[in-house]
């Protein structure tokens, strides 16, 4: 069973100043506040973020040292936060989609995030533009060529354990391990260099939904001030750092970015997730030769074992064969076997229906069996259809969007390998004080309901950390 969010993040975060009390700015002194922060970021030649869990609150992954954090809940005995959806399914905040907007302007240079949520990635922060110094909880890596590998499920391990999936490479093959930290790793230092690389390069350092107490993450925003740089923090608590800070801000981090790209004039894009699967068409002929014994099977882009976490279950019917019964297929792996004679082709229409956090309940793929593989090894522009079906979901702002992205050809046995790509959500930001103060950007994350053995785990990993302080 994957291990959950809390539970991962239990092992790579500090637990001092547990349930830390929060503090508002007044309306009148945080706006100008923002204003004083839309300045700063605007005259800054080389901005730096850095990132932590509060940023992502509003998405429905909950904080660790906030009056409803993690830590705060189990030390007073409560349960952890239920919510609606599952972690995989969570979206980018308007403060994510915010950042996307400052690195496409060309005024954010470089990302540092605490979380292993990979809600900077999703969100489209350019992977080299971005440290995760506690990795992510849906990369893989390859420790021999360096081959990162995002997922749309979470990896089952962490501590930099190897995985169930091999490298792709055909060079190269070798087993895949988690990038997620275990309580005793260091952080990696390829990420770390990286990060103060940028913070000594930084004129302006903000600081975004983090209590800065985990070290040595928590000093890197230091580095900026030997070369004359400023730092900024916005949060909710105090931290130990904001004696060192030029500005500080006590207020909601979407309701802050969001002054600020106002002051800005700047568009927040909206987020558009596409998801990938394959779809597999195999033929073979009888012992006797009188008929096609054929399989489909829909597939994870990832391997054939890797799980389809958003598809809950497939609908097969066939149009104008009265000779198939129709077929719905609920268990992984999904897969359909037939035989028919040659002469006959088949019409199918699949039905995907989705899970609860997509934006649309199904969608329906039309899928052509006629027995002849073809020979057309035409390569698709990928990047091409990729951005059409962004921009089409974007314009008709609805979801169910898909295409055909990759095809492939397999002589013997006669297999046709179809990837494709669909519009599973769309998400619009708007940057009023009205729509953060509605909590109209919140997306649930859902928590495994069996959380006994979990937060007991949890707590002796905390109280070890403890008898070391």
């Amino acid at each position: 069973m994957s291990l959950g969010y809390a539970e991962k993040l239990s092992y790579i975060e500090d637990v001092g100043s547990v349930g830390m009390s929060e503090h508002f700015d007044t309306p009148e002194v945080l706006q100008q506040k923002i204003e004083q922060l839309a300045l700063l970021v605007q005259k800054s030649k080389h901005l730096v973020v850095f990132t932590g869990a509060g940023i992502s609150t509003s998405c429905g992954i909950p904080d660790f040292r906030g009056p409803k954090g993690i830590w705060t809940l189990q030390r007073e005995g409560k349960a952890l936060p239920e919510a609606s959806l599952p972690f995989h399914r969570a979206m980018p905040s308007l403060t994510h989609m915010a950042l996307v907007a400052l690195e496409r302007a060309g005024i954010l240079k470089f990302v540092i995030s605490q979380n292993v949520d990979g809600l900077h990635l999703r969100s489209g922060i350019p992977r080299k533009k971005l440290a995760e110094l506690h990795g992510n909880s849906f990369m893989e890596v390859c420790p021999s060529c360096g081959i990162e590998y995002m997922r749309d499920f979470e990896v089952e391990t962490i501590g930099l354990k190897e995985t169930s999936r091999r490298c792709s490479d055909k060079k190269c093959g070798a087993r895949l391990k988690d990038t997620v930290l275990d309580w005793e790793d260091a952080l990696p230092s390829k990420e770390m260099n990286q990060a103060e690389k940028h913070c000594r390069m930084a004129d302006v350092v903000l600081c975004l939904g983090t209590s800065l107490q985990i070290t040595p993450a928590c000093n890197l925003p230091l580095r900026s001030l030997r070369g004359g740089g400023k730092i900024v923090i916005v949060n909710l608590q105090k931290t130990p750092k904001d004696k060192k800070a030029t500005l500080l801000l006590h207020g909601l981090v979407d309701k802050v970015i969001s002054g600020v790209l106002d002051s800005l004039n700047l568009q927040i894009p909206p987020f558009v997730r596409i998801d990938l699967f394959q779809i597999i068409l195999t033929q073979a002929l009888s012992i006797d030769e009188k008929y096609v014994n054929w399989n489909l099977r829909v597939a994870s882009v990832h391997g054939l074992k890797a799980p389809l976490p958003f598809i809950k279950s497939i609908e097969i019917s066939f149009v104008d064969n009265q000779d198939y019964k129709a077929a719905i297929l609920q268990n992984e792996p999904f897969q359909l076997k037939r035989r028919t004679s040659q002469s006959k082709s088949i019409e199918m229409v699949l039905k995907f229906n989705f899970i609860d956090g997509c934006g649309c309940p199904f969608t329906e793929i039309n899928v052509s069996l006629n027995w002849e593989v073809s020979t057309d090894h035409s390569k698709l522009d990928k990047d091409a259809i990729l951005q059409k079906l962004r921009d089409t979901a974007t314009d008709e702002s609805c979801c169910g969007k898909n295409a055909v992205v990759e095809r492939n050809f397999i002589p013997s046995p006669k297999t046709e390998v179809l990837m494709y790509a669909i519009v599973t959500n769309v998400v619009t930001y708007k940057k009023t004080t009205e729509a953060v103060q509605a909590d109209t950007l919140s997306n649930g994350v859902k928590r495994r309901k069996n959380d006994g053995p979990a937060t007991s785990k949890k707590r002796s990993k905390v109280q070890r950390r403890k008898s070391r302080l």
